[in-house]
């Protein structure tokens, strides 16, 4: 439900910074006792430093070598604002700070931030993406429900290369790497070949997995590549983001980490997609 900010906000006290918000959010501990949660693990480092966060510096270079038509086909796709920030990616700065205090201001039992005044959860509207809701009208079961196909991951990169020695260095596990994708659209790029879509393709599995689905190692899961890959066949990955981010907040704040290769913000999204392929 919807609430006129303007009515509540004399009694929320000014946002002072995540300094104050540590020193507060002691008050809130005996609120919820959540087993595992950050706040009751102080030796736990989820922000241990930016060298686990270094950025990707073939990203740019890549980006500028694209060709108007492949940059054509990514806008058509939706992705202008994310091309966009993938070509500003050298200047973003993250500030860790806050990002922490956010973390340990989340609620996993109830998908909620707990301020010592207020709560507050998931907008509706946010809701209505990630359920699949239609907002103006009465939904159908049907047209809301989902089948699960198995992901091939060289099937979707096969548009890409059918090179086996490619497959190879692009994949390994369950997981797919970014630069020797990144490698073989700058090659393509630098011979000047005619194959538009495919750069397209291509440059929308880096740029997205850099900038919506970042994880510390370069890679994403199947199910991300899935995801980015259903893009160009029309389909929207909002409900995919704002979930992964969701995840990302509660595998954060109960520590639940993988430390050598995971951003602490986005992670554990794509195990959810890892057996499945999302089509309506």
């Amino acid at each position: 439900m919807k609430r006129n900010y303007s009515a509540f906000a004399k009694d929320i006290p000014a946002y002072s910074g995540p300094k104050a918000t540590r020193e507060t959010y002691a008050d809130l501990k005996q609120l919820s006792a959540i087993p595992g949660h950050i706040y009751t693990r102080p030796e736990l480092q989820i922000l241990p430093g930016q060298r686990r966060f270094l950025k990707m510096p073939w990203l740019v270079p890549m980006l500028e070598l694209l060709p108007p038509t492949s940059i054509g086909h990514l806008k058509e796709w939706g992705l202008s604002t994310v091309f966009v920030l993938a070509k500003n990616y050298n200047k973003l700065v993250h500030v860790w700070e806050s990002v922490t205090a956010m973390v340990e201001l989340w609620h996993p039992q109830t998908n909620s931030f707990i301020f010592p005044e207020f709560e507050a959860t998931i907008l509706l509207e946010e809701l209505e993406i990630m359920l699949g809701l239609p907002r103006y009208q009465r939904g159908e079961e049907l047209a809301i429900s989902y089948t699960v196909d198995q992901i091939n991951s060289w099937s979707i990169l096969a548009y890409i290369t059918t090179k086996k020695n490619d497959l190879y260095s692009m994949t390994s596990g369950t997981r797919v790497h970014l630069l020797p994708i990144a490698q073989w659209i700058t090659s393509q790029c630098k011979r000047k070949t005619t194959n538009y879509t495919a750069i397209a393709k291509a440059a929308a599995i880096c740029i997205c997995g850099v900038i919506l689905f970042p994880e510390a190692d370069g890679a994403i899961s199947f199910g991300n590549l899935s995801i980015i890959d259903s893009i160009s066949e029309g389909m929207k990955i909002g409900q995919a983001v704002l979930g992964f981010l969701y995840a990302s907040l509660t595998s954060a704040a109960l520590g639940v980490l993988s430390m050598d290769r995971s951003s602490p913000l986005n992670y554990g999204w794509g195990c959810i997609f890892n057996s499945g392929r999302w089509r309506t």
